[in-house]
């Protein structure tokens, strides 16, 4: 059975991730099909719109194949900086995509998973959705566009999602600009009937509902004053004063890599001012193309995910160590190795 499948019925186009085992983590192959698929359904006539789902219960997908991630940057190999190249490519082809994408973001939607949905057109989050960009957690930094959506999220809610690494509701995606509708787990079905016969603006009309209230648009008083802060050192400082929700943030917050906090600061600060998400992915792959070299991307995979012993050792250890020019060095060029390939054609 292929790890991702596809299908045409009714003149709609259904991608659907098939490692469930895996929770639909995405390889190099998977991408590249999903890349082909959507070159060829682009000027296919007989295709209306596009979904894009996750087989099996748990979620869409869990983000990238971390540990075999973890095993060639333990070789001093290439293929996981090949594989970000295409995977980069894929999301800059959905956020320009011609045709309706709608991107089914059911339970677990992490890394690579907000990747490939929430930089479709019509986005749909359930009340089993968790959403995270959790790379500070193992020493990378938010990538797949994940700085260009959380720079441009509503105050510094962006900010505090990606320096605490933590996962958000369905209904905190959408306060977010992360997802556009609210539709229940058990009305799913409902809602892929509808689309054997109608748009998905119309199937979407008949089915979402208004979601629930976002536990994160209640906390943006203290979230955008402590986050507004200009550096991480700041940021704690704040989070310390700010109440019992902004301490537990800040806790959060001293368990990640220092260097990864730093860099993803300065990389969600520059974001918002990049133009469009082209630029904003060709910064990230400069930047993931150093962390992948750096000794907290191994540590993090390693206590996180292999050992599972949740004890990294950051190096540097803490946040007065990491100075700026190690900040700089993830920004800088990377000559012949550049990503290309993602401008609009």
């Amino acid at each position: 059975m292929s790890e991702v499948e596809f299908i045409v019925h009714s003149g709609l186009g259904r991608i659907t991730l098939n490692r469930p085992r895996a929770l639909n983590a995405l390889n190099h192959e998977m991408v590249r099909a999903i890349i082909a698929q959507l070159q060829s359904w682009r000027d296919d006539a007989g295709v209306r719109a596009v979904l894009v789902e996750g087989a099996g219960e748990r979620g869409l997908c869990a983000g990238g194949d971390i540990r075999s991630i973890y095993e060639d940057a333990k070789a001093g190999g290439t293929d996981s900086l090949e594989f970000w190249a295409d995977e980069y490519r894929m999301n800059a082809l959905i956020g320009r995509y011609p045709k309706p994408y709608l991107a089914i973001m059911d339970g677990i939607v992490m890394g690579g998973g907000v990747g490939v949905s929430a930089h479709g057109s019509h986005r749909v989050v359930t009340d089993r959705t968790r959403l995270a960009m959790p790379e500070a957690g193992i020493g990378f930094v938010p990538d797949v566009g994940g700085t260009y959506l959380l720079s441009r999220a509503p105050g510094e809610l962006g900010t505090h999602v990606a320096l605490t690494a933590g996962s958000v509701s369905g209904a905190d995606a959408i306060h977010c600009g992360l997802a556009d509708h609210y539709v229940p787990a058990a009305r799913l079905p409902d809602l892929f009937d509808a689309l054997a016969t109608r748009t998905p603006d119309e199937a979407l009309e008949l089915v979402a509902e208004p979601p629930p209230p976002s536990v994160l648009a209640e906390a943006r008083e203290w979230i955008d004053h402590c986050y507004a802060a200009e550096t991480v050192e700041e940021i704690l400082v704040r989070l310390q004063d700010g109440g019992e929700a902004a301490v537990a943030a800040a806790k959060e917050i001293e368990g990640k890599s220092p260097t990864s906090l730093k860099v993803t600061l300065r990389a969600l600060r520059e974001a918002a001012r990049l133009p469009d998400l082209p630029s904003v992915l060709k910064q990230e792959y400069r930047i993931s193309h150093h962390a992948f070299r750096s000794a907290d991307f191994a540590e993090g995979v390693r206590a996180q995910i292999i050992d599972k012993d949740r004890s990294p050792r950051w190096s540097p250890a803490t946040l007065a160590e990491v100075g700026d020019d190690l900040v700089a060095a993830y920004f800088e060029d990377l000559g012949n190795d550049e990503l290309t390939g993602v401008t609009p054609r």
